[in-house]
């Protein structure tokens, strides 16, 4: 479906949180991208039970899991925050820096995020996104195809994103960055409706 539609002229986050809350939209570089319509039921299904899992898992440590729409600044080296030209919103993250995360959202690179692909987001987070993770210093950046059973993971390493781990959703995958943290395909597949199937 190539990817979301874009205004062209540079907004930074002060013009961003102007906006009204009737579209979402996402920053990169100062480009505007229109988020799709409301996530499917197949999308929010895999989106909060990755959530559910990570935060059992992580009871009793010091780190937040957050769910979509949920704003994740990433200033350039020394941007004011509202100078910031870059703002998109995961799926699912997990932040374990407690001072990352304001009222506004989080400002700074997450310790771990998820994108649940659709077929109108998938060259946005396949492409764009992963950029724009890898820039910033996430450890680990995880790209679930729900209907075609695929986890790709991509691990960060010396400044760069190596060649993609690609695995099918079975088993159980442990979440790097999180020790102790597993996401299990079969408790998640589960739930989806029939047609998912």
């Amino acid at each position: 479906m190539g990817l979301p539609k874009r205004q062209e002229e540079h907004y930074t986050y002060d013009d961003y949180r102007h906006w009204s809350d009737a579209q979402r939209w996402e920053l990169i570089d100062g480009v505007a991208y229109l988020m799709a319509p409301a996530p499917t039921s197949i999308h929010q299904i895999v989106a909060f039970e990755i959530g559910h899992q990570v935060r059992n898992a992580l009871e009793g440590k010091p780190c937040t899991v957050l769910l979509a729409p949920i704003d994740v600044r990433l200033p350039k080296l020394g941007a004011a925050d509202d100078q910031a030209d870059t703002v998109v919103q995961p799926d699912v993250l997990v932040v374990c820096d407690p001072g990352k995360i304001d009222s506004r959202g989080v400002k700074g690179a997450p310790d771990w995020v998820v994108e649940v692909l659709s077929p109108s987001t998938a060259s946005h987070d396949q492409i764009l996104k992963r950029q724009v993770y890898e820039r910033a210093g996430v450890p680990e950046y995880w790209l679930v195809h729900p209907l075609d059973r695929v986890l790709t993971i991509y691990r960060l390493e010396n400044g760069r994103y190596g060649f993609p781990d690609i695995r099918e959703l079975s088993g159980a995958t442990p979440v790097g960055p999180l020790p102790g943290a597993l996401i299990a395909w079969e408790t998640i597949l589960e739930r989806l409706p029939p047609e998912a199937a």
